[in-house]
This record gives structure tokens, sequence and C-alpha cells, in this order.
């Protein structure tokens, strides 16, 4: 017998308790912020829809078409204020008649205002406009696909980057669903970051809906000569025909990643989790615009030892996507819980001695990215100061590995049965909503440890949030595995071969710490033993190749010269361009060859990794 069909007064009578608990837990938590990284005044009126109509030119490599935003106008201001970066706008409109308008002052990697005439009453605005050099955006040509034949194009909007292509609030605090008509040549599929197609049409255009509300930044597009392959019910993969099977193969294990990441921490909202692998010069690992996580194809290592980042984009669905930084010196709240999120989901995956063996080298990227910057560095700490800075050159991996850690110290603490439901109840709370250190830190304390008394005192959260370093406190991994390599490390400067060590049931993760816990300096002989033996010049692994790559720079190991420059030339993840760059340039008579190469291939990566090779280089 149904209960709410039974007894329909009672059963109204708790729904309306419930919601009321519900909206007064919430209303409890006053999430107070300002954004210096956006000129949109969403306090006085917001953008709550965007409809994009939009031709692709790929010989212009320019978008045009309109922008109409659904507005609440919340004070019945006379002023829209709108984000904008390089665009040309054409004409605006609000409620269907042309309005006045106009740019305002900005900054280079800020943009400029677009500041709209409207009324109280206006219920729409309408914005005409074209790109033009656009650094969301990067155009590819055949060349530089899989297939050789057909263009690409994909965006990049984060962290404010989404302005460069459309009008909108740019900031994580604002969110907008949005629709989208996109028209492209007939030989190429558009998929977006909303509901998706699986065939091409036959007139090169396509229709998008996004019904959940995102920041801008994760509005995404990617066009090009693409296919799809279902490797689940609620999962499949997009690639150029040349890897489509290779990375449906490579990601079989994404359903087994949602299952987990539903037991741990909820259902997953967004409906479907596929993903898209874009060409070669995509700068970053994954980027988790939802229902289609944008993927580096240096995650194609052949035997699933890399799907770590699918797990980490995955669990963004939750951690960034459903609960949001406000703004940017808050990055921590995006990247450290998913990172937490994201060991979680190996360890139920995969296994807890898989899991330790990445939190250990997690922790020990922490550890040289602190060593890099300095242990009193500001950009050491989890709740940064990027006002009047480009976010994306304050939002570094200690965002990432030390979030990992701090969450991971208060489970320690706390017990992981109690963190979970935390952790479950805040997710839910705050679903769809912004959030900043504070009122993290108000929620934490409430809702599970206590204000002040002696577990507060134990964790030192003010420390790990708002101090540089890392505290004493910190909860380590510890892997056995990695003992076992020490051991064969041990035994190789034992004047041993290589040949003669074990290593026969070694993953990737394996092969990383042994080549980062080598000396620094290694005789010519020593590095030819090992490249002989493991052929590490030629490995298609691309975390172990650049590794390798630069061990061979700081030992001048000319042997891998040419593998160095076949690297460079042929990915754009901006993770393994700048430890590279970095070494040649810090190495006075590599550095010409880097500036060489860097000449050829500089065109090929996307404009996020320009600027930091430029800059590394000095490149003019």
């Amino acid at each position: 017998m149904n209960f709410l069909i039974e007894k329909p007064f009672i059963a109204l009578f708790l729904i309306l308790i419930c919601c009321f608990s519900c909206q007064k837990q919430t209303s409890n938590y006053d999430v107070k912020f300002s954004d210096a990284h956006s000129f949109a005044r969403p306090d006085q009126v917001a953008v709550k829809n965007i409809d994009l109509d939009l031709k692709i030119d790929f010989d212009k490599k320019q978008l045009t078409g309109r922008a109409r935003l659904t507005l609440q106008n919340k004070t019945a201001t006379d002023s829209l204020f709108l984000d904008t970066r390089d665009l040309e706008i054409f004409e605006v409109l609000a409620d269907g008649a042309p309005t006045a308008y106009r740019l305002g002052k900005g900054g280079d990697y800020l943009g400029q205002p677009l500041i709209i005439a409207i009324t109280p009453s206006t219920k729409t605005v309408t914005v005409k406009y074209a790109t033009t050099q656009a650094s969301a955006l990067q155009w590819l040509t055949p060349a530089q696909t899989s297939g050789g034949k057909h263009p690409f194009l994909f965006t990049q909007s984060q962290p404010i980057l989404a302005r460069t292509w459309l009008p909108c609030q740019d900031s994580p605090a604002v969110r907008v669903t949005y629709t989208a008509r996109i028209a492209t040549d007939a030989n190429l599929m558009a998929v977006m970051s909303a509901t998706n197609p699986v065939e091409k049409s036959a007139d090169g255009v396509y229709q998008f809906e996004m019904e959940q509300p995102i920041p801008a930044y994760l509005i995404a597009l990617a066009v090009g000569d693409l296919q799809f392959q279902a490797i689940g019910e609620r999962s499949g993969v997009y690639a150029e025909a040349a890897l489509l099977e290779k990375a449906a193969k490579e990601f079989e294990d994404t359903e087994s990643m949602m299952t987990a990441a539903e037991n741990l921490y909820g259902p997953y909202r967004w409906e479907r989790y596929d993903m898209i692998v874009l060409p070669p010069s995509f700068p970053y690992g994954g980027m988790e615009n939802p229902r289609l996580t944008f993927l580096t194809p240096t995650l194609l290592a052949g035997d699933k030892s890399l799907v770590s980042t699918v797990a980490h984009e995955l669990a963004h669905s939750w951690s960034g996507n459903l609960v949001t930084n406000a703004n940017w010196n808050d990055f921590w709240l995006n990247e450290g819980f998913t990172t937490y999120f994201e060991h979680r989901i190996m360890e139920a995956v995969y296994g807890k001695t898989y899991a330790e063996m990445l939190a250990s080298l997690s922790f020990s990227d922490l550890e040289d990215k602190i060593n890099e910057l300095g242990a009193d560095n500001p950009d050491a700490r989890l709740h940064l100061d990027l006002d009047g800075r480009d976010p994306d050159e304050g939002t570094t991996t200690i965002a990432y590995d030390k979030g990992h850690f701090f969450l991971r110290t208060v489970e320690k603490a706390v017990g992981r049965e109690a963190w979970d439901r935390f952790l479950r109840g805040y997710f839910d709370t705050f679903a769809f909503k912004p959030m900043t250190s504070a009122v993290f830190l108000q929620y934490l304390r409430r809702e599970l440890i206590g204000a002040g008394g002696k577990l507060d005192k134990q964790l030192q959260l003010e420390k790990w949030i708002y101090d540089s370093g890392i505290p004493e406190n910190v909860n380590l991994a510890k892997s056995m595995e990695f003992e076992r390599v020490k051991t064969e490390i041990a035994a190789w400067l034992s004047h041993n071969q290589a040949s003669s060590l074990q290593t026969n049931d070694w993953t990737t993760h394996h092969w990383l710490y042994f080549l980062r816990n080598l000396p620094q300096k290694l005789s010519m002989e020593q590095m030819s033993d090992l490249d002989i033996t493991f052929g590490f010049s030629k490995s298609g692994n691309s975390e172990i190749a650049n590794e390798w790559l630069q061990k061979s720079i700081v030992n001048h190991y000319e042997p891998a010269y040419l593998a160095i420059e076949n690297f460079l030339m042929s990915v754009g993840r901006r993770k393994f361009l700048k430890p590279i760059y970095k070494r040649m340039a810090e190495t006075p008579d590599m550095l010409p060859m880097a500036k060489l190469i860097y000449a050829k291939a500089r065109k090929t990566y996307h404009p996020i990794s320009v600027n930091t090779i430029d800059a590394i280089l000095g490149w003019e």
C-alpha cells in the first residue's frame, strides 16, 4: 500500500515540514562574497538563461550570431552589466527593441564590461556579436587532428574565458541554464556541455539544452569529425575515428566509477556522463564540463593506468559543478574536494593499495610545489588573494593536493563513516549553490566537529586554509608498494644492472615513483642502462615520458633529445609542457634548442599553454 495515497493529508503535512526544514537549514548559511574577476552585478540583475544561435566559420576562425539572455531584475535597476572580452558587438535589443549600450573600461585579462540600458520590466536582452581573438577558442587545421581531413574547434572557458566567446556574467557564483543552436559544416559534429547528438546531422545544424543551472565557465563547445560509442547505460565516448575504439576500451570502467561515486555521496544529477577525447593541443588533462567531460589523448596509455583523471572529472559532478567556489580565491573548494573524491572513487573501483599509491604521489607533488613556491608564499595557501591577478596564474596544484590532504586529515580525525555522512549532507544542502571557505568552516563546525572544542583545535582548520605550507597534523599516505620500489632503486644504485630489477608487475605509478626518486645526477652509463632496458625514450605513456625527458635534460642525455622534440611537438598539455620547457630554460646549452622547438610548436598549442611557455622562454 502506498502511504502517500492512503494518507494524503498527513503526507502533505510531512512534505511541508520537510521543505520548511530544508529551506531553514540552507538559509542558515549566508554565502556572502564578491568577485574581483567579473564586472557583472548579479545582486542587481541576474541572467537566468542564455539562448545561443551561432554560426561557425572555420575560414575566418570566427563565431557569429546572437545570445538572448533572460533576466531577473532584483532591484529595478536600469543597467545590465555583462562580461566581455574581444567581442565585436553589432546590436543590442531589450525585449526585441534596439537599446543603448556601451563598453566600459576594463583590463587585459578582464576584458570590458558591456553596459546595457534596460528598464525594470525588461525580460530579455539580445546581443548580436562576433568573436575576434577569443582566447577560449582553439581552431585546429586538418593537419592538427587525428583524421587529417577536417578542421576542429573546441572551447576552454575556465577560469574567466567564457566572456571571450559569449557575453555573460562570467563569475562562478552565477548560474544559468542554456539552450543553443549551432550551425557548422555538414561533415562535422557539434557537441556541448548539454544534451548531445550521437550522429551527425544532415545539414550541420545542432540543437542543445542544459536544464540544470551552471556557471558560465562550464558552457563548452567542440566541433569536429567526431563519432560516438556508448560504454554504459549512462556513459559514452566521442572521438575522432582513429581514437574512438581505443578510448572506449580505456574508459570502459566509467560506469563502475559512477556507481561508486553515487554510493559515496548521492545521486548523479546530470543524467549522462559522456566524454570527448580532444586533439593533443588541449591544455589540460581534463575539463569537467557537465554531461561532456573534455579529455586529453595523453590519457590513452593502453592499460587504464591514467584513468584517475576520469574519476577526477566525474567527481566534479558533485564538487565544482554542483557545489561551486563562489570566486576563484576559493578554487580549492572545487579542486581539493574533487581530488579527495577522486581518490575515494579509485579506492572503491581498484582497491586501497592502488589509491594509496596515488595519494603518495599526490603528497610528493604537494611538497615539490611548496618547495618551488616557497613555504611562506601566499599562493601556498588554500584560500587565495587573486585580486589584481589573472586567476589562471594563481590557481596552482596547491588547491588540488593540499586541499585533498586537508580533507583526508579531517576524515582521519572524525572517522570515515561520520565524514562520509557529513559530505553527503554537504552536497545535498548546497547543491547548485556557491560556496566560500568561511561558510564551509561554519558548516563543518556546526554539523560535524563543534566549534571551539578539542577536535576543532586539534584539526587546525584556519591554519590549513589561511596559512601557507603544510600543517604538522597532516594525515600522510603510506604505500607499501613504493617500499618495494625503494628496494629496487637501492639495488640498482649498488651497481646492479637494470635488467636484474624486479619490475614485471609494476604499474605507471611504480615507474613514476622510481623515476622521481632516482638521484638528480646520473652518469651517461646509468642513463643508457635504464633507457636500453626499459625503453623510456620510446615510452608511449605520457606521464612516464614526462619524468624521463626531464631527467634526460638535467643529465644531458643526448640519445633522448629527439624524443624531447617529438614529445613537445605532439603534446599540448600544459602539465607536461611547462616542466620540460622550464628544465630546458634553466639549462643554458639547451635553451636554444627549446626556442627552436617552440618556434615550430607554438602555433599548435592552446593560448593557455602559449601564455605559460612564452613567460618561461621570454618569448617575444
